[in-house]
């Protein structure tokens, strides 16, 4: 069951296709929900996916600056020739 936390809302008007309206509000009914709680949980997850997305672009650049130990010493000890004889 859905249900919608009060942190301050909003009206938002929405045009949906009647074939649409009609099978979500069998949705809504089935889940004992309705078309509003649904539209938050989907568009929360999409939100939440996005911030995720930008959170993990963000420590990944983070991590390229900073760079990687590779335990090299900042020397190659291997040719390419070496690495792909056959």
């Amino acid at each position: 069951m859905f249900t919608l936390k009060y942190v301050g809302t909003r009206n938002v008007t929405l045009t949906l296709p009647d074939d649409l309206l009609r099978r979500l509000k069998v949705i809504a009914a089935q889940r004992d929900s309705s078309i509003s709680a649904m539209l938050v949980q989907a568009l929360e997850q999409v939100a939440d996916d996005e911030t995720g997305f930008a959170d993990a672009r963000r420590g990944m650049l983070r991590d390229l600056k900073k760079g990687y130990n590779l335990r090299t010493n900042g020397k190659i000890g291997w040719s390419r020739d070496s690495i792909h004889e056959r």
